[in-house]
Formats: structure tokens, C-alpha cells, sequence
């Protein structure tokens, strides 16, 4: 930072402590470096800056500069959607370079030997999902099937389990079954641990904002809209442990489109996600946030106020 701004010596402000890298708060500035993956670093940062500044720790009005070796573009994007000066900065060994703007990933249809296996899914009692073109079949927002591409013979199948992990530990165990026979016995052991009231067992830990979205999609009044559906985030998800919001599109009564993000959990990401998804989906459509009351922590909120799309929380009460 000191090279970047021609300074012969340290500037004057004062380091301070930041979960996901480091921070320097500057007289007219707040410098903020993100170590490692950034994707869904805005969130966190937003939430740290704006407590800085009504604690009176950094000048409000004044920039943030992030500072991130990975996932500059998409932060550009996305910092564009909130009404501050916020400049992202992306690293080449000690240069900063001003961050350019990443495109949305373009929609992918799935390829079309891959839509062969959706009957199959289906009669097996499972939802057929596709994100990014994948088809995957869900048991109450659960992957538990998933289509792929064999890497060394080209071969197209259809693979029971929860990841690539189990997907492979399924088919060494019950190799034996034919795929429906084998998908219908998966589904009838995840139902009845997706079931509201269950006991916590791993089937209902995993995924959990995707189990709201399905009861949402099931009864699309529960976030005030007429009908619902699943729609792909704005990111690949990387894997199936990790907590990360989820997408559906839908309408009200009226007829205006609406994109839903679901969050289960303190998710400080949510609000940059969820305007980032309605961005990619379509420009008239209302933004909401469903989301049990007690994950909205009051950061979500002024997050939300910041936004320049108006956002609707739609507070859930299970």
C-alpha cells in the first residue's frame, strides 16, 4: 500500500484486526486485504467497515479499497450494487491493479444425453435440479444423484450419493442395484430426515437453506409469491458441505417477478449474493431475502439499506 501511494515512509493511521486478512484504517481511507479465496469476501468486509465507522474508528464517506489476489472481478461486480466508494484492487506480487469487471457466467443448458436420465429421477420420487448444467435429482433440496461424465471413456451415467466421495462409496457398496431401485431406497431414507420435526442427523444439517427453499417452493405463500421455482445462483457451488445461499425465481399474484435467495445461518455474504443473483436472472424483478428472523443480524440489514435495488427481507419463522 505504502509503494502503491509513492509514501517514503509508514502513513499515518493504524492497523486493525480483520477475520479474513488484514486492515489499515487511513485518515481518508480504509485499506482492507483479503487473504486467499475472495468470492464471498464482500459481505464480511461490508459488515466489519460499516461497524468501524459508527464506532467512529473509520471516516465515514471515505473509500474502502479491498485488496484481493483471487476473485477480483466478480467482487467489482458486485461492490458496483451498493451506494459507497468502494475501489477493489487486485494484487500482481507487490502491484495493485485496479480490478476489472467479471461477466455473469452465461446460462449452459445441460447436454442433452444428460436430460435422458430425467425420467428416470423423476419416477424414482426425486426433484430434478440443474445449475450450471448440471442435472442433479434432490430429495427435499438434498442432492442425492447426480449426472455425469465418465473422464476416461466419455460414458454418460447417472450416480447415487452426496458428492463425488459418496457418489463413489454407493456404487463400490450397492454397485449390485439397478439406479432406480437404488435411488428409490436413498430417498425413502433422506425423507424422513428432511421432514420438519426431525431429529438433527447429518441429512438434515447438510443443505439446509436448500430445505427451506424446497418448503418455500412448496408453498410459495410462506415468502408472499403465487409460485416458485428453483433457480441456479450466480456461482458454482463448490461442494455440497459448505453453507451457501440458494436461489428460486417466482411471482406473486400480480404477476411481478421476484428472485428469492435463502440463507440458513449467519450468512454476512447474503446481501451482495442475493443482489448478485437477481442481477443475472433479470433486471425487473423484486429482490428477497428469506431467512429464518434469527440469522438477520443487524449487519444484514444495513447492508441491506446500502443496496442500490431495493431488498425485501422475508423473515422465516422455523
Amino acid at each position: 500500500m505504502r509503494e502503491h501511494l509513492g509514501l517514503s515512509s509508514e502513513p499515518e493511521g493504524r492497523a486493525e484486526v480483520f477475520g479474513l486478512g488484514a486492515a489499515f484504517v487511513a485518515a481518508n481511507e480504509t485499506w482492507v486485504y483479503v487473504d486467499g479465496v475472495a468470492q464471498r469476501a464482500l459481505g464480511p468486509t461490508l459488515a466489519w467497515f460499516l461497524t468501524q465507522i459508527q464506532g467512529g474508528m473509520a471516516p465515514a464517506g471515505a473509500p474502502l479499497n479491498l485488496v484481493v489476489e483471487r476473485d477480483s472481478g466478480l467482487l467489482v461486480r458486485r461492490a458496483a450494487m451498493f451506494d459507497l466508494p468502494i475501489h477493489v484492487w487486485h494484487v500482481n506480487e507487490r502491484l495493485l491493479l485496479p480490478a476489472v469487471r467479471e461477466e455473469h457466467l452465461p446460462l449452459m443448458p445441460p447436454h442433452p444425453r444428460h436430460l435422458e436420465f430425467v425420467p428416470m429421477i423423476e419416477r424414482a420420487g426425486a426433484e430434478v435440479v440443474v445449475e450450471h448444467g448440471i442435472v442433479v435429482g434432490e430429495v427435499l433440496g438434498l442432492e442425492i444423484c447426480r449426472v455425469v461424465d465418465d473422464v476416461e471413456t466419455g460414458e454418460t451415467r447417472l450416480e447415487v450419493g452426496m458428492g463425488a466421495h459418496d457418489r463413489e462409496a454407493f456404487a463400490l457398496i450397492h454397485g449390485h442395484l439397478p439406479t432406480e431401485d437404488a435411488l428409490r431406497s436413498v430417498i425413502d431414507t433422506v425423507a424422513q430426515h428432511r421432514q420438519t420435526g426431525a431429529r438433527i442427523h447429518p441429512l438434515n444439517t447438510f443443505g439446509a437453506e436448500r430445505l427451506l427453499r424446497a418448503q418455500c417452493i412448496a408453498q410459495p405463500e410462506i415468502v408472499g409469491l403465487s409460485f416458485l421455482e428453483p433457480a441456479e445462483p450466480p456461482i458454482v457451488r463448490a461442494n455440497l458441505k459448505d453453507a451457501v445461499p440458494c436461489v428460486a425465481r417466482g411471482h406473486d399474484g400480480a404477476g411481478d417477478n421476484a428472485v428469492v435467495t435463502f440463507m440458513h445461518g449467519v450468512d454476512l455474504d447474503v446481501i451482495p449474493f442475493a443482489l448478485d443473483a437477481a442481477d443475472r436472472l433479470g433486471d425487473n424483478v423484486h429482490v428477497i431475502v428469506a431467512a429464518r428472523d434469527k440469522d438477520v443480524v443487524p449487519s444484514i440489514m444495513k447492508m441491506g439499506v446500502l443496496a442500490h435495488r431495493p431488498i425485501e427481507l422475508r423473515l422465516l419463522a422455523h
